[in-house]
């Protein structure tokens, strides 16, 4: 039995042996290789296509610019000085930035004096008085009339008298009392005044002769003329009578005819001149005289007067185009100088300004919706206006787009790929063409996102043409063009060939173009080919290099 008990042990050892064996063999040929395998190892895998499938999917083309925000239409105040006379010192009414000026606000006062804002067009150039006429005349009787405020004839462009209350009403309006022309211009008027008192006393001396030289002699001189005509005439009488009694005793004497005849020729002169009518040329050429005096120095009182009307002087009125209009920055302080533009003042409209390329603002139109970016805040945006900018092309400027807009959708085939158009401008980066101001509306906004966008760079989005569905699409790298610009891809099939297939493209964006028609049926998930692992050895061409 011992015997039999040792036999069987020694199988088991000898068992055990084999399979620890066994184990350790496999276990080797696990770590060890042949010369021959690492070799084979070793080497690069074959070459051969990338591919990708055909795919179904919604294609939009987009514009992408940046724009930062703002209020519509800026505009930069300036005020008339050079009438002042001195240093243009702001002495109060600042305004702060946020403040909303109106028609009839006071934008500053300088020198205690208030400066107006009136809606118009044409900026100040000259102060304004009785007598001038000119557009500028013409605006004003325009803002004055928006007011409420009566200026006369509102379609004459004369300053008159009643433009002149017109402007005292302005500035009872604003609690500031009007501008006066100045002491010159009153003594001016009190000299006149005093010329027209004289001239009046002389033409009434002047007047008063005249009646007198033409009122002739007294009652009494012609009655006692008369008494003397009849007295002479009685003398006569007597002595014709005496010489036709004369006797020779008593002759005629005809001496005493003759004297009696010329004292009554004397008296009937004598009455004759009395009665006739008096010669008053002298006088008639003197009041004739003083009448002019009078007339030239009551032209002069009226022109003196007028002088004096209340003027509107050009260092206290600013016109401003539309109104109101909010305060943006304020370039002075009280106790400064005024030496240019003191203020600027925008429309009360948040807006969002950007630039875009020529090539990218041809797609956008007025109306066309987007969306503002800002983190995580998204805001519909409507653009408003596409327009020319000062900024030359190659020129940065504020807003540009930010690299990853597209162009007009139209995928021109390229050797190896193709383009999607004139891209969007990158960031930062400027086109090699002029550029075009894009100015965009938001939609609502609560104050709170008011807050935040005030003053931001927002990147703008705004689908320009879209596929309206899905499409079958294929990467751009995917496309090349053939001898005759036709565009191919590379369709691979399961056994690892390839051949060409000449395809119709259309809108592209996104890396992606459509492929809106082909020579060959195109199916979602056929393999197309983008490119290759590494180069194929000389002796292995593909037929696509074939074709």
């Amino acid at each position: 039995m011992s015997a039999i008990a040792g036999g069987r042990r020694t199988v088991l050892v000898l068992v055990a042996v084999a399979v620890v064996s066994l184990a350790a063999g496999l276990g080797l040929s696990q770590v060890l290789v042949s010369p021959g395998k690492a070799a084979a190892d070793a080497a690069p895998p074959e070459a051969g296509p990338i591919t990708v499938p055909v795919e179904r999917r919604v294609i939009s083309n987009e514009v992408i610019l940046r724009g930062d925000v703002g209020y519509e239409d800026p505009v930069g105040l300036r005020v008339e000085t050079a009438d002042l006379g001195n240093t243009a010192v702001v002495t109060g009414q600042v305004p702060e930035v946020g403040v909303t000026l109106d028609a009839a606000s006071v934008a500053l006062e300088i020198v205690g004096r208030p400066v107006i804002v009136l809606p118009g067009e044409l900026p100040t150039y000259r102060s304004l008085r009785a007598g001038v006429s000119g557009p500028d005349v013409a605006q004003l009787k325009q803002a004055l009339t928006s007011l409420g405020i009566d200026v006369g004839d509102a379609g004459s462009a004369t300053y008159d008298a009643r433009t002149a209350a017109a402007v005292r009403a302005l500035y009872q309006r604003v609690g500031y009392e009007p501008p006066t022309a100045g002491e010159e211009l009153q003594t001016a008027v009190t000299t006149a005044r005093e010329a027209v008192r004289t001239a009046q006393d002389a033409l009434g001396a002047a007047q008063r002769e005249l009646s007198t030289a033409s009122a002739g002699p007294l009652q009494s001189v012609l009655v006692g003329l008369d008494s003397a005509v009849a007295v002479a005439q009685a003398t006569l009488a007597e002595a014709q009578a005496a010489c036709a009694a004369a006797t020779p005793e008593e002759p005629c004497s005809q001496s005493a005819v003759v004297a009696a005849q010329g004292q009554l020729d004397e008296a009937v002169a004598a009455r004759s001149e009395a009665g006739a009518r008096p010669d008053v040329s002298a006088q008639s050429a003197s009041v004739r005289s003083a009448q002019q005096a009078l007339t030239a120095a009551r032209e002069q009182l009226a022109t003196a007067e007028a002088a004096t009307l209340t003027p509107l002087p050009a260092s206290e009125v600013v016109f401003v185009p539309s109104l109101p209009r909010r305060v943006d920055s304020v370039e002075v302080r009280r106790g400064g100088t005024v030496t240019g533009e003191f203020m600027r003042v925008s429309g009360a409209t948040v807006q969002v300004t950007a630039t875009a390329s020529r090539a990218d603002a041809d797609l956008l139109t007025v109306g066309a919706a987007g969306v503002a970016v800002l983190d995580d805040l998204e805001i519909p945006v409507t653009v408003a206006s596409v327009g020319p900018t000062g900024t030359a092309g190659g020129e940065q400027a504020a807003g540009s787009g930010d690299g990853d807009g597209t162009g007009d959708g139209a995928a021109g085939a390229g050797d190896g790929g193709s383009g999607d158009g004139a891209g969007g401008s990158g960031d930062g980066a400027t086109s090699g063409g002029d550029r075009r101001t894009v100015v965009f509306t938001l939609g609502a906004l609560t104050p709170e996102q008011l807050a935040t966008i005030q003053g931001a760079n927002l990147r703008i989005r705004v689908p320009v043409s879209s596929t309206q569905g899905d499409v079958l699409a294929v990467p751009l790298a995917a496309l090349t063009a053939g001898p005759a610009g036709e565009s191919r891809v590379e369709v691979a099939d399961t056994k690892g060939a390839s051949h060409l297939v000449t395809v119709t493209t259309g809108l592209a964006a996104d890396g992606f173009v459509e492929i809106a028609g082909s020579e060959e049926p195109l199916e979602e998930g056929t393999l197309v080919v983008v490119g290759v692992s590494e180069e194929r050895p000389d002796d292995e061409p593909t037929e696509a290099e074939d074709a």
